[in-house]
């Protein structure tokens, strides 16, 4: 799986949260754009709304149902959704271990 285009994936679904909240930390979001925690661009309704959107792109564009929020993602001792990068590898991760 490109993780190119996963990064694009979550760039552009960040851009499209933002239309609405016009937040200056989501402007112009890169690979280093903080998700969630400690100065980071989006509460907790933003991060959900974010995840469920993804989740859709995912599967539009890779024909493959993952599941972002779930045990695993909250159990990992370092956050998934720390930043784009951090959630892009996270994808790309599941998205491999679907093709075995």
């Amino acid at each position: 799986m490109n993780l190119q285009t996963i990064r694009t994936l979550i760039i552009d679904s960040l851009k499209e949260y933002n239309q609405e909240l016009q937040s200056k930390e989501l402007q112009n979001p890169t690979i280093d754009t903080r998700l969630y925690g400690s100065s980071s661009a989006l509460d907790s309704l933003g991060l959900v709304y974010i995840v469920s959107d993804l989740e859709d792109k995912i599967y539009q564009n890779f024909g493959k149902s993952i599941v972002l929020a779930d045990e695993r993602a909250m159990s990992q001792k370092t956050s998934p959704f720390r930043s784009v990068e951090t959630l892009a590898n996270y994808i790309q991760n599941l998205l491999e271990e679907q093709n075995g």
